[in-house]
């Protein structure tokens, strides 16, 4: 019998894993937004120091890493498993950056809802008591993805409004069995979502419906309302998937309204920042959550906040066949700061 499982596809995690540190990297774009104060370490150089943009997301995620295990006051050794996954394909980047560094890893793919995947599989592999230390971590690249699944930079295509803009980052956060930091209660394993939404400038479209589909199904497994939290965080729909997502509850009779917030609309400021639609990739909201949010958590602004990546499950296979973009969306539920022994 699955003791912890509720309803659905919910779970509890009665151990309360403990997030004990976190870090951001960020870009240059990143760090002229609003969020650039909380972000641990902003680069001005699009490379990194690197040759490739590929290799470029390999430094950030091996920094942030890094930076995390400073944090901590940990070495590698100290981390008993690594979950990571990135936009690139067969996740080079993840597989990259932990390549000789003899930590035990797990790679994942969920388009942008990475973080909340990695995320959420290293709070259960905690809460089973499989490990003591789990590393969540994942990254995207603005010049990367342009060249993987729409056209190189130097093409000079036009972006449509509905475009979104790649979030040049990677978060990393420590997931622990003991510690003081905020602390992992609940999580809905999300269902892959297809509405036949084929446009790949609207990412935002595609993915709205998973994210409905999961804090709906939060909310009943659990038994819980929106009322339950400070703030309900999506991953990157954009303000056009924002607001369809509103709309989607509206006609469901859920109001979340005063409720829902946007990585992807938090992470820039669209009046200053020409974004379109707003940030995506794994890296946005990797860097909000592992930047902002956690930091909101921690200083008490917040006590309850359910994390819902968002991913847009396309390849450059998939999109060039025609073929729709299914979605899917990963919740976590996450309480403000507490310290176990």
């Amino acid at each position: 019998m699955a003791k912890n499982k509720r309803g659905r596809s919910s779970f509890v995690l009665s151990s309360q894993p403990v997030i004990t540190a976190w870090a951001s990297v960020a870009g240059k774009k990143e760090g002229q937004g609003p969020l650039a104060h909380t972000f641990d370490i902003t680069s001005q150089d699009p490379y990194f120091g690197q040759k490739t943009w590929e290799q470029a997301e390999k430094v950030m995620q091996q920094t942030a890493l890094n930076t995390l295990l400073k944090k901590a006051a940990l070495k590698e050794e100290d981390l008993d498993l690594v979950f990571s996954g990135d936009l690139l394909n067969q996740c080079i980047g993840s597989s990259f950056s932990l390549r000789n560094t003899g930590i035990p890893h797990l790679g994942l793919y969920g388009a942008c809802s990475t973080m909340a995947e990695s995320l959420l599989a290293a709070s259960m592999a905690v809460d089973g008591g499989y490990a003591d230390r789990v590393a969540a971590l994942t990254s995207s690249h603005f010049a990367s993805s342009e060249r993987q699944y729409r056209f190189p930079l130097g093409y000079g295509g036009q972006r449509t409004p509905t475009a979104q803009w790649t979030v040049t980052g990677s978060g990393a956060a420590l997931v622990s069995s003991q510690g003081k930091g905020p602390v992992i209660t609940a999580c809905t394993i999300g269902t892959v979502t297809d509405l036949g939404i084929k446009d790949a400038n609207n990412m935002g479209a595609a993915m709205a419906p998973a994210a409905f589909t999961t804090i709906r199904q939060h909310f009943e497994d659990l038994g819980v309302g929106p009322e339950e939290y400070d703030l309900i965080v999506t991953g990157d729909l954009g303000q056009l998937g924002k607001e369809l997502l509103l709309e989607l509850a509206r006609k469901d009779g859920l109001s979340l309204g005063g409720k829902l917030a946007d990585c992807g609309t938090l992470v820039f400021d669209n009046t200053t920042q020409d974004v379109h639609a707003g940030g995506s990739g794994c890296g946005c909201s990797a860097i909000t959550l592992c930047g902002y949010l956690l930091g909101e958590l921690q200083k008490g602004k917040m006590k309850k906040l359910l994390f819902c990546g968002t991913g847009a499950l396309l390849s450059p296979t998939s999109t060039q066949q025609g073929l729709p973009i299914p979605g899917v969306c990963h919740a976590v539920a996450i309480a403000q700061s507490s310290e176990r022994q």
